[in-house]
C-alpha cells in the first residue's frame, strides 16, 4: 500500500543528511498540528478535488464546469501567517495552503475556518542570502501536491541552515508521517530555490529548482525524482557550468504514460549547447529522451530572456507541447520528438513575455503574459491567435465554471474572463497579490492568493 511505503534515506539522493535535516530533528523542529476549529460538517463528496497545481500532472487547469458562473461574490477571506506565493489546493472539501513562513493551513473550503495549522520549522531569513526577491523570509514556496486515496499531503519547506526538506504530512490532521532532506548531493541549497510547484505522480514525487531572482551563485537546475514505492531517487541536472534552471511556478508537466516535460531558463554564456532555454523530454526515471531550443538560444542566453519563465503545455488531442517564455514567442513542438534546435512545427509571438504557468482546455492554450491574457488555438502543426485581453499583467490562468480565472498582478484583482471571447465577466479586488498568484477551483468556488491571506469567490448563488 503506499501509504505505508518506506522512504529512501536522504543518502539515496547523494548526500548524507546534517543533523537538522535528519528525520527525528526535522520532526522535532515541526510543531505538532494545531485544530482550530471543530473538523467541517460541510459534505465533501459534492466538492471534485483539485490536489495540485492547475490540478493534475498535465497541468490542464480546468475545474468543474458546474454550477456555472452567475452572479459571483466573495465568499471569506482568512489571513494567513505569511506570504503565500505557493497555490493552493482543495481536497475533500479542504482548501490547504502554505507560507513562507513554512506553515500549511487547512481550511474549511464553504466557511474559511481553520481547520488545522502545521509549522514545519524555521525559515531561512532572506537577508542572509546572497540575492532573492522573496522575504522577509523564504520558506514553502512550490505548490504541495495531495494524494487524497492514501490521504497524504507532500510539501517542500526551505528551512534555517539551507536546506530542503520534503515532508509527508496527513490530510486529516497535519501530522507527519515522513521527512526526506531533497538537496541533491554537490547543490549549494543557499542558492537554489524550490519555486515550482510539486509534481505527484502514482510513481513519483517530482521536485524541480532553480536559482534566486538575480542568479546569483553557483546555481544549476535540478529536477529530483522520489519513488513513492522505495528504491533509488532519481535525478537531472542540467549540463550547463551553471544557471540554466527550472524555475517556472508551473513545475514539471508529466503526461499519462509518464513522460516528463521541462522547460530550462537562461544558461552561462557558452559557445555550445548545453540544454539552457530547452524543453527536455525526460523518462519517468529522468533520463534525457528528446528536446527543443529556439535557434538564437545564444542570444537568450546573453539577454536573460529566458524560454523556462512558464512550463510545458502538453496537448495530447493533437500531440503537440506547447512553450513560451519571456520574448513571448510561442513554439509548437511535436510531443514525440520535441525537434532538436530549431525544430519547432510552429512559432508566432503572440504577446511582450510571458511568465508563469498556461492552461489548455482541448486545443486552446492559455497564456500568462505581461501586456495581458492570451488564448491561442492549436493544431498538430499551427497556432493561431483567438484572443488576447490587454491592459492587464495576469498571472497563471485556470479554467472553471466556465469561465478563465486569473489574477492581474499589478493591481491585485481577481478576474474572470469568457473562455470564448476574453470578455471580462467578473472582477474582484484582493488588495494584495504576489508575482505568481494562482488560483485553484472546485464546484461553485475559486481560491486564490492574496498577499498573506487566502481569499474564496462562490460562483453562484447557493442551490
Amino acid at each position: 500500500m503506499v501509504a505505508v511505503l518506506l522512504w529512501l534515506d536522504a543518502c539515496a539522493i547523494g548526500t548524507t543528511p546534517p543533523a537538522a535535516v535528519s528525520p527525528s530533528a526535522s520532526i522535532s523542529g515541526a510543531s505538532s498540528p494545531s485544530p482550530v476549529s471543530s473538523p467541517s460538517s460541510t459534505p465533501t463528496s459534492q466538492f471534485a478535488d483539485w490536489p495540485q497545481y492547475h490540478r493534475n500532472a498535465l497541468r490542464t487547469g480546468l475545474g468543474p464546469s458546474v454550477p456555472a458562473l452567475a452572479s459571483p461574490r466573495a465568499a471569506w477571506n482568512r489571513s494567513l501567517d505569511g506570504k503565500v506565493y505557493a497555490s493552493p489546493v482543495i481536497v475533500g472539501g479542504r482548501v490547504i495552503a502554505a507560507t513562507e513562513n513554512n506553515t500549511v493551513f487547512a481550511l474549511d473550503l464553504v466557511t474559511g475556518a481553520v481547520v488545522w495549522r502545521k509549522h514545519l520549522g524555521t525559515p531561512v531569513d532572506a537577508r542572509t542570502l546572497p540575492c532573492g526577491n522573496i522575504g522577509p523570509v523564504t520558506g514553502i514556496t512550490g505548490t504541495p501536491a495531495a494524494d487524497p486515496a492514501t490521504g497524504e499531503l507532500f510539501v517542500v519547506a526551505f528551512l534555517a541552515g539551507y536546506h530542503h526538506v520534503l515532508f509527508t504530512l496527513s490530510l486529516g490532521d497535519g501530522s507527519v508521517r515522513r521527512t526526506l532532506g531533497v538537496d541533491p548531493a554537490g547543490s549549494v541549497p543557499a542558492v537554489q530555490q524550490q519555486r515550482p510547484a510539486l509534481t505527484l505522480t502514482p510513481a513519483h514525487v517530482y521536485i524541480a529548482y532553480g536559482g534566486l531572482a538575480g542568479d546569483c551563485g553557483a546555481y544549476h537546475g535540478y529536477i529530483v525524482g522520489v519513488p513513492r514505492a522505495g528504491g533509488a531517487t532519481a535525478i537531472y541536472r542540467t549540463p550547463a557550468a551553471r544557471e540554466s534552471g527550472f524555475w517556472t511556478p508551473m513545475g514539471v508537466t508529466v503526461s499519462d504514460t509518464g513522460v516528463v516535460y521541462a522547460v530550462t531558463g537562461n544558461g552561462s554564456i557558452s559557445s555550445s549547447f548545453d540544454y539552457s532555454n530547452s524543453v527536455l523530454q525526460l523518462s519517468p526515471g529522468l533520463k534525457l529522451q528528446a528536446y527543443f531550443a529556439p535557434s538564437n538560444w545564444r542570444e537568450l542566453d546573453a539577454s536573460d530572456a529566458d524560454l523556462g519563465s512558464v512550463g510545458a503545455a502538453f496537448l495530447p488531442a493533437v500531440g503537440a507541447v506547447v512553450a513560451i517564455g519571456k520574448n513571448g514567442i510561442a513554439y509548437v513542438l511535436s510531443a514525440s520528438r520535441l525537434g532538436g534546435i530549431g525544430g519547432q512545427l510552429a512559432a508566432a509571438r503572440v504577446c511582450a513575455g510571458a511568465w508563469g504557468g498556461s492552461s489548455w482546455v482541448g486545443t486552446r492554450v492559455l497564456l500568462p503574459c505581461s501586456d495581458g491574457l492570451v488564448a491561442v488555438d492549436v493544431t498538430g502543426t499551427s497556432m493561431s491567435l483567438a484572443w488576447r485581453v490587454g491592459g492587464v499583467r495576469t498571472a497563471s490562468p485556470i479554467v472553471a465554471a466556465g469561465a478563465v480565472w486569473a489574477v492581474d498582478v499589478d493591481s491585485a484583482t481577481l478576474f474572470a474572463l469568457d473562455l470564448g471571447s476574453g470578455s471580462v465577466l467578473y472582477r474582484l479586488p484582493l488588495g494584495s497579490s504576489q508575482h505568481f498568484s494562482t488560483p485553484a477551483a472546485t464546484n461553485g468556488y475559486v481560491v486564490t492568493p492574496a498577499g498573506s491571506a487566502i481569499v474564496a469567490v462562490a460562483v453562484a448563488p447557493p442551490a
